[in-house]
């Protein structure tokens, strides 16, 4: 199973988070398997440009609370600035993790793409 995990700003485009997403993609040379996921902020599941790009590619959408993000532990370092924006210093990153599962593990840890957050993990 992979779990991409995204993070943005209010409004992004699908256009913009699919084309981040396709490059974190291709930075980790994995392949896109049936049962992925779609990882992300509650608030940001909401978006427009959020359930397009799910939609489009036929991804299972998972929102979690900034709560549960900031419970996640994380490698990358943390984001003061998207702790103070979002209340959680993770968004890509724990999404990704916590939608892969127990024993999920990043293979593409948190890259910037265009003001869009990716981080890949498998479960």
């Amino acid at each position: 199973m992979l779990a991409v995990g995204v993070g943005a700003r209010a409004g992004t485009s699908a256009g913009d988070l699919a084309t981040a997403v396709q490059g974190a993609l291709a930075e980790a040379g994995v392949e896109v398997l049936d049962g992925t996921v779609l990882a992300t902020l509650d608030r940001r599941a909401a978006e427009p440009g959020v359930q397009e790009l799910a939609r489009e590619r036929g991804w299972r959408l998972v929102a979690f609370t900034a709560a549960e993000l900031a419970a996640q532990p994380v490698p990358g370092a943390p984001s003061d600035v998207v702790a103070a924006a979002v209340g959680t210093p993770s968004v890509a990153e724990a999404a990704a993790l916590l939608a892969a599962g127990a024993g999920g593990e990043l293979v593409l840890p948190k890259r910037v793409y265009g003001g869009v957050t990716v981080a890949i993990a498998r479960g």
